[in-house]
This record gives C-alpha cells, sequence and structure tokens, in this order.
C-alpha cells in the first residue's frame, strides 16, 4: 500500500540538523553534525535572496497553493514539442527535500513499477505540498526551505551555504551572491563554482536575467552585475574546525551515556550545548602551549641533533621501537594481511617514500617523501603537551589544550592519557601528613632514606635520592621541604603516614585512577591524568571541598527546552584547616628560599593584586614534566613530555617541570589577567583563617649560613628514583 506524509510527519519533519557548542562567553566554538545544517528564520534571509529564487524556480510562487498548474500545461505543452522544463514548485521541493517522497513514500507494489512510479511520486509531491500550503505561511515555507536544501560541498541549509561559499550570513546576501547560490539548485555539481567556475558564471548570470524578467531589477543593474566576477570565500566547514578540538572530542564521549539514556543524537538533533569553556581562555592556552612548545622542540632537536632520542639507559637506540610502531598501524595490517608469509614484500612497501603529510610548527603541515617508517622516525621527533584550567570554586573547567596538533595527534593528554606525576603528587603526601597532626612549621632532616619493604615473597630496598644526588643534613620545616620539592623528607613522611593512607586522600581530593601501594607512589611514580590532578590541587583551594569536573552548564533542544543540566557532585573531603595548611604550602613554593615555582616571578603577572602558588614535577629520566600552578579563582595544569615515554631531555635543567612545563601557565596567567574582560579570575588568598587553625604555619625559613640559594630557574625538581636492590652499604649520595 502507497502512503503520503502524514499531518504528524509535516508538523514534525525529521531533518538532520548540526549541534553547536557555545561558549561560556556564548562564543560558538564548533559543532557536531552529519549533514551541517544550520537552521536560520525568515527575518535572517536577505529580500533579494528570496526574490532571485521565487524568480527563478516559482514565479507564480504567493499566487498557487503548492501546485503551479499554469507551469504544469506549460511543462507538459513542451515535452509534445521535444523541450523538457521543471514545473516543481519552491513548496513541491521542499517536499522533497523534506519528506523524500520518491523513496521513503513509494515503496509499494505499484511504486516498482516503470512509468507508474513517476506518476505516483508526483502525486505524493502534489498531495503533501497542498498539505504544506494549508498548514503553513508562504514565509514558513521559504524559511523551511532554505533551511533543507543542499547547496553542495557538504552545505545544507542557506546558513551553511552562506558562510561556505562567501564566508558571510544569509542576511548580508547581494544579488549577484545569491544568483550563483540559486544557480547551484539546477545541479550542484554542474553549477559548482569550486569544480566548474566558468559553467557557475554562466548560470549565474541568466539568474539575474531572470530577475530582469521578473522587474526585481533593471537591465542596467543586471549589466553592471554580470560584469562582476564570482568572488568566493570558500571554506568547507569540517565537524572538527574551530577551537577546542581535543575538549570537543572528549564532549562528544562524554555525551554518548546521556544520548544512549535519552535517545537524543548530537549529530542531528540540532542541540545547543553550553559549556563551562570560556573562548578567550581557551585562546590564551593554545597560545601559550603553541608559544612554549615551539621554544622546547628547539632546544630538543638542539639536545639531540644527529642522533634519534628513542634511547635506553646506556645511550643506545632502542632496538625495534620505529618496527614496533609501525606494527600498530593500519598501513601494517593492511600490507602484512596482503604480502602474508611474504616480508621481503611487506618491507619494501614500509619503506617506500611516497608523498605524505607531518605536523611542522611554521606551515601547520607540510608535504614530504617519506616511507611510513620514515614518517614514524619524524613524528617521534616531537615533543609534547597539554594545558587544562579549572575554577576551584565550582569546578568549571575554562580552558582545555589536549596536545600541540589536533590533526596529527588526536590522543587527548588532558584527560585519556595517563602519566607518573613526579613530584606533584606530593600533594597527597602532606595533605595525609597533615590529616595526621603534622603542621608545615614541623622540622625534619634532609638525610639519606631506606625503606625496605615486600614485593611478593621478595624483600626490597628502595632508597631515593634528591633530585641534586645529595642531602642537606640539616632540618628543615615541612613548608620549605615542600616548596624545594625535597625527596628524603617526602620519603621519611610517608613512612610515617604509609602508602595506603596517602593513595586514600589522593582518591578523596580527586584522583580516580587506581594508585599502587609501592614506597616509589609517593613520589608520583603511579600514572594519573592531568585532569584528575589539578582537580585535586582544586579541591585544596576550594577549602577541602571536592567538585567533579564541570564541562557542561546546560543543552537545549531546538525548541530551547533545557534538555540536560549537570548533577552537581560537591562535598567535603578534608578539614577547612587541613586545607588552609595545604594552601600556606603550595603559597610557600612561591615565598621559600629554594622553591621550584619561583620560576613564575618572571611572567607579568603580579601587578594585578594576585596570589599565586604551585608545585612542580619531573617523573623519572625527565619522561614527564608538569606544573600546577593555584590562586584563589583560577588553577592551571601543564604537561610536557614525549609520545613515547622515552622520548625525552636527557638533563634536568632542559627537562624538568619548571623549565618546560611551568611557563605554560605563567604565559597563560600573564593574558587573562591583563584581560580586564576576565578581571574576576584576580584576587588574594585570605590573610586571615575564617575558622580557627590549632597549628602554626607562619614560620619563615632562613638559609644557613653554609648554604646559598640557589636560582629557582636552575631548581631541579624531584625525578622519580627507580627501586635499587637489597644492599646492607650505605646509599651513595
Amino acid at each position: 500500500m502507497e502512503k503520503s506524509p502524514g499531518l504528524r510527519s509535516i508538523s514534525n519533519p525529521n531533518q538532520s540538523s548540526a549541534s553547536i557548542i557555545y561558549s561560556s562567553d556564548n562564543k560558538v566554538i564548533g559543532k557536531y553534525f552529519r549533514e551541517n545544517r544550520t537552521p536560520v528564520t525568515y527575518d535572517e534571509i536577505s529580500p533579494k535572496l528570496i526574490k532571485t529564487l521565487i524568480a527563478t524556480e516559482d514565479v507564480r510562487y504567493y499566487q498557487h497553493f503548492g501546485i503551479d498548474f499554469q507551469g504544469l500545461f506549460s511543462a507538459i505543452k513542451d515535452m509534445t514539442k521535444g523541450r523538457s522544463r521543471g514545473a516543481s514548485t519552491i513548496t513541491q521541493q521542499l517536499v522533497k527535500n523534506m519528506y523524500k517522497t520518491r523513496n521513503q513514500y513509494s515503496t509499494g507494489f505499484f511504486g516498482y513499477i516503470p512509468g507508474v512510479k513517476l506518476i505516483i511520486s508526483k502525486t505524493k509531491e502534489w498531495t503533501t505540498a497542498v498539505k504544506i500550503e494549508m498548514f503553513y505561511s508562504k514565509k514558513d515555507i521559504l524559511t523551511m526551505y532554505f533551511n533543507t536544501v543542499d547547496f553542495g560541498s557538504n552545505a545544507f541549509g542557506i546558513h551553511t551555504a552562506a558562510k561556505t561559499y562567501f564566508n558571510t550570513t544569509p542576511a548580508k546576501l547581494n544579488y549577484e551572491q545569491s544568483a550563483t547560490l540559486v544557480g547551484l539548485l539546477k545541479a550542484t555539481t554542474s553549477y559548482s563554482p569550486i569544480a566548474h567556475p566558468v559553467r557557475s558564471m554562466e548560470r549565474r548570470n541568466v539568474v539575474l536575467e531572470n530577475l530582469v524578467k521578473q522587474k526585481v531589477i533593471s537591465q542596467h543593474e543586471c549589466d553592471s552585475l554580470i560584469k562582476i566576477p564570482i568572488r568566493l570565500n570558500f571554506s568547507i566547514e569540517q565537524s572538527y574546525d574551530g577551537n577546542a578540538l581535543h575538549f570537543r572530542a572528549y564532549l562528544e564521549k562524554y555525551l554518548q551515556d546521556w544520548e544512549e539514556e535519552t535517545g537524543y543524537d548530537i549529530f542531528s538533533d540540532g542541540l545547543k550545548i553550553y559549556v563551562t569553556i570560556d573562548s578567550r581562555m581557551q585562546e590564551y592556552a593554545e597560545q601559550a602551549v603553541n608559544k612554549q612548545m615551539r621554544i622546547v622542540q628547539k632546544k630538543f632537536n638542539d639536545h639531540w641533533r644527529g642522533q634519534n632520542p628513542w634511547q635506553d639507559e646506556n645511550h643506545k637506540d632502542i632496538v625495534n621501537f620505529v618496527e614496533d610502531i609501525a606494527k600498530k598501524t593500519k598501513a601494517y595490517a593492511m600490507f602484512s594481511a596482503k604480502y602474508k608469509n611474504k616480508p621481503d614484500s611487506l618491507n619494501y612497501f614500509l619503506n617506500k617514500p611516497h608523498k605524505t603529510k607531518v605536523f611542522d610548527y611554521d606551515s601547520g603541515e607540510k608535504d614530504l617523501n617519506l616511507s611510513i617508517m620514515d614518517s614514524i622516525r619524524y613524528m617521534n621527533r616531537f615533543m609534547h603537551s597539554s594545558f587544562v584550567a579549572m575554577e576551584p570554586e565550582s569546578g568549571s573547567v575554562k580552558a582545555w589544550v589536549g596536545d600541540i596538533d589536533f590533526k596529527f595527534w588526536q590522543y587527548d593528554k588532558v584527560a585519556q592519557s595517563k602519566r607518573q606525576p613526579g613530584s606533584t603528587f606530593k600533594l597527597f603526601d602532606y595533605t595525609a601528613a597533615m590529616m595526621h597532626g603534622m603542621s608545615p612549621c614541623d622540622m625534619m632532616t634532609d638525610r639519606p632514606v631506606r625503606w625496605t619493604y615486600k614485593e611478593g615473597v621478595k624483600d626490597k630496598t628502595w632508597a631515593p635520592r634528591n633530585a641534586n644526588g645529595y642531602s642537606l643534613g640539616y632540618a628543615v620545616s615541612l613548608k620549605n621541604a615542600f616548596a624545594q620539592s625535597i625527596n628524603t623528607i617526602a620519603v621519611q613522611v610517608s613512612q610515617i603516614i604509609g602508602i595506603p593512607e596517602i593513595i586514600k586522600y589522593a582518591h578523596l581530593l580527586g584522583i580516580q585512577t587506581p594508585l599502587e601501594d609501592k614506597p616509589s607512589t609517593c613520589l608520583g611514580s603511579s600514572d594519573v591524568s592531568l585532569l584528575e590532578l589539578v582537580n585535586s590541587f582544586g579541591t585544596v583551594v576550594n577549602e577541602g571541598v571536592y567538585n567533579e569536573p564541570i564541562i557542561i552548564t546546560r543543552i537545549e533542544d531546538k525548541d530551547g527546552n533545557v534538555v540536560y543540566e549537570p548533577k552537581k557532585v560537591q562535598k567535603r573531603v578534608i578539614p577547612y584547616e587541613v586545607a588552609w595548611l595545604m594552601t600556606e604550602m603550595l603559597k610557600g613554593g612561591m615565598t621559600e628560599p629554594g622553591g621550584t615555582s619561583r620560576a613564575l616571578w618572571s611572567w607579568d603577572i603580579f601587578h594585578y593584586n594576585t596570589d599565586f602558588g604551585g608545585k612542580t614535577g619531573t617523573s623519572s629520566n625527565h619522561s614527564d614534566a608538569w606544573f600546577i600552578g593555584v590562586t584563589p579563582k583560577l588553577i592551571g595544569g601543564a604537561w610536557v613530555g614525549g609520545e613515547q615515554r622515552c622520548v625525552h631531555f636527557r638533563t634536568g635543567e632542559l627537562g624538568q617541570g619548571s623549565r618546560t612545563a611551568l611557563p605554560i601557565f605563567g604565559m597563560f596567567m600573564e593574558k587573562v589577567l591583563k584581560d580586564e574582560s576576565l578581571k574576576q579570575y584576580r584576587g588574594k588568598f585570605p590573610t586571615k583563617p575564617k575558622e580557627p587553625i590549632s597549628r602554626n604555619y607562619s614560620c619563615v625559613t632562613h638559609l644557613r649560613p653554609d648554604s646559598t640559594e640557589t636560582d629557582s630557574s636552575k631548581i631541579e625538581d624531584v625525578v622519580v628514583p627507580e627501586d635499587v636492590p637489597v644492599s646492607n652499604e650505605p646509599p651513595n649520595n
């Protein structure tokens, strides 16, 4: 049985529309779509475009009720004389665009008989067109038409077409632009101004002549317009164009469960997704990462010049490093399947040069003639970075940079990647210590330390050392030990408290990843993500109240109804007093002699009545460099390292957190604080606690006579030491 669209289908057409992502400052930062379509209202469409469409496609549009019988009879008459021309009205074309009556509603028995099928489909188009004319005004029909029509080049609807071809809005389209777009409707491929510019120009001029025939413009105006070349500003919008690309990829995955529960589809339902990202702060973050990583990359290239950076502890190239990566590629899977049991052929094609695109800082990308193996060698010489900024009070994420480039490295290093946090993990050591009654002013001696423990049935001894290779031999406050990132004292504290307790408070503050119950965990040997690490610092700054990170404020459907709002997860996880003490510890990184955060003094961020604190971190062999910077209103965290852990600097002077990661935070905050529109992020920590504090935290560290304060920019922060065999010999410091 044949059927045509019913009243429900006409009232609620199944039309794919792009979902738009709005920043917290109400800027469009991207879209999700299968068909790139963004609906507009009638008032947002240029009257010139409307007149051009009617003059070309349906001159009696305002006189008929969906079917132009005069035009139909003229078309039949022309057919009898061997000429053919269309007679579909704008309303009928809308029917075909929205309801696909020629296939979706013509699948009965008669629908498969040649000739009969055409009659049936035309009858349904007429019937549905009349129904539409009954329920909608002429303005509504024109609006629906412009929102549904395909203009080619992945431009669905007039909003996307105007932007794709002319980088403008539908309201600003002039006659020559309107004529080009309306001319496309006859055949989007044949009259494409990109693929067939001459043919497109001829078609545009025919449309302009139609405007003369319908007395919309004069012949003189037409002659002038015809002389104007088609001036395109062409750019096909892809789903992953725009800003915050790693964030948007994360957001897509984040919403998958919600889509399954509700039935919404972010790629077709025309949703408005309002996120916490601030477009200004996102731009500043991307600029900071790009600027700093250019510097880091130059140093890295100079450091490894003439050598491969993938070397083992004996400074030998890692065997099969490139080959092992190649085995994980799609190209390897394809060639190995095609040349099964033919290793020579497989090896030939893996090493055969071909034109390929690779990342380049200056041009974004460039073409090189490289083999698959050489491409791996080229791409693994880059250092990588990530950065995220959050509001400690609300948990709202304000900036998110997942890597140095999204096109070539889509693996997100804010939430997806997990690496050794180094001495940034000491936040949890000392939080646990404060929870067990210690205070920032407690004194402890920087001395060699050993930790004997069991691994299975074996006894093992761990002998961690300070990053500089020696111990001071005298007592310092815990506040100064935290600021200087003294390993031996952090380990002594952890021996007293116990690793299970430290893990407990790490999870309470915000670490979601499972942590290993072994001594080296206290110095950051157990992998975590940058997002959960930054959020944990936020819990401390937020007076001990944990916030689950928030990335969405709300989602609206195409009619403006709110269909999603985040459930705020907020709970106190440590007492106010402990949070106050740990905030003082974080501030000590800027004020204590030898504090590893003192390199921040190099940045122009101290003229805005804002306090700072922070913690650096560097993992074993300098594979991972970190800096988490805190202010009362905003927290930012940066990571720098190789895609593969074996790719790194060989010295702390080049690879430490204060050298590589800290500058990203400094550059970011410099721009944020300077921006008057973001002055809400300026602010000082309270000088007095709002609740009584039972422990001393205001101790002042003085340099000993036999010591000199090291330039903080040269301080090498903590490196996670390797386990060493059981030995009765004293540690070599």
